[in-house]
């Protein structure tokens, strides 16, 4: 009887609180019905990693194999390969990324001048909107063998051309350049409004203390980012499988002598998929891909809320 007064008591609280806030639900109704149709609607799909997939019989109808796309992928090594890339590049962008973001909100937060700030601003999130093939186009026409930029002044200097597109090696510090050059300037406006929203009277006090520019920002505002960029490490390693793919296909292509180091495992997902059409070897990464990132997640939201309760997620 206890139980069905709470759960009675609990829809009431949820309906007026809908009620109250009814614009704001609406507003995020749209969010919502992509959820639902792209995320939740699909996910009876994942069964296609089980099944020797034949387009005829459909999903259901299909023979079941239970785990041997899985056992394929783990013999050929292919999946240890793109794992560890996609981890290693993703571990890169999460890392650096937020760091030179920081650094970045930073300096725009401590210059005075307005407009110049407004312009700086504007130049650094310039990079996030243009397309990955322009970026693709844009790499080629630097680095490519015979009329690359790169190689026109190595050429003009008297040095040997270098063949950049047939190095796996420097293609890693290219890859993770271009990435950081593209985000840099997105993810600075979350930790420019982070700083924005510090009380000014903090630095004020300090400063009257005596304390110095970078005194103020090594003990007041970074300490005061470190939730945010706690949150956004969680948030990020939920994605930490879910390579860029428009980015390391429109910069590598179908390179195959590029893959030891560049091939990630939305690239090799792709290449399943269109190359050779096996939706069940596609599908059995992307499972694991997802499973992988749920586990992490859960993992390290449960390590930083025993180190720090306020900066967990759930």
């Amino acid at each position: 009887m206890q139980i069905l007064t709470k759960a009675k008591l609990h829809s009431g609280n949820v309906l007026r609180e809908f009620w109250k806030n009814k614009i704001l639900f609406f507003m995020l109704s749209p969010v919502i019905v992509y959820f639902v149709l792209f995320h939740y609607l699909v996910m009876p799909g994942a069964y296609v990693a089980f099944v020797d997939f034949n387009i005829s019989k459909g999903i259901f109808g299909s023979h079941f194999i239970g785990l041997d796309n899985f056992q394929f992928l783990i013999k050929n090594g292919d999946l240890w390969n793109i794992t560890k890339n996609t981890l290693l590049y993703n571990f890169v962008f999460l890392a650096l990324g937020n760091v030179v973001q920081i650094v970045f909100a930073i300096m725009l937060a401590e210059i005075s001048g307005k407009w110049f700030k407004k312009i700086s601003q504007s130049v650094l999130l310039l990079p996030y909107f243009i397309s990955m093939v322009i970026v693709g186009v844009f790499a080629y026409n630097m680095f490519n063998y015979d009329s690359g930029f790169m190689n026109t002044i190595l050429a003009s200097l008297g040095m040997e051309r270098y063949e950049f597109y047939s190095d796996p090696g420097i293609w890693k510090y290219i890859i993770v350049a271009f990435k950081i050059w593209s985000t840099t300037g997105y993810g600075m406006i979350v930790y420019l409004a982070t700083i924005a929203g510090i009380n000014h009277d903090l630095y004020e006090a300090a400063y009257m203390d005596g304390s110095s520019k970078w005194q103020r920002i090594r003990y007041m505002t970074l300490p005061m980012l470190k939730p945010t960029f706690i949150l956004l490490l969680l948030f990020g390693l939920g994605g930490i499988l879910k390579g860029s793919f428009d980015l390391f296909y429109n910069l590598i292509g179908t390179n195959s002598v590029l893959y030891p180091q560049t091939d990630i495992i939305d690239t090799y997902v792709f290449r399943s998929l269109v190359g050779q059409f096996n939706f069940s070897m596609g599908a059995a990464v992307g499972f694991y891909q997802s499973l992988f990132g749920l586990v992490l997640v859960v993992t390290v939201n449960l390590i930083v809320r025993k180190i720090e309760p306020d900066s967990a997620l759930f």
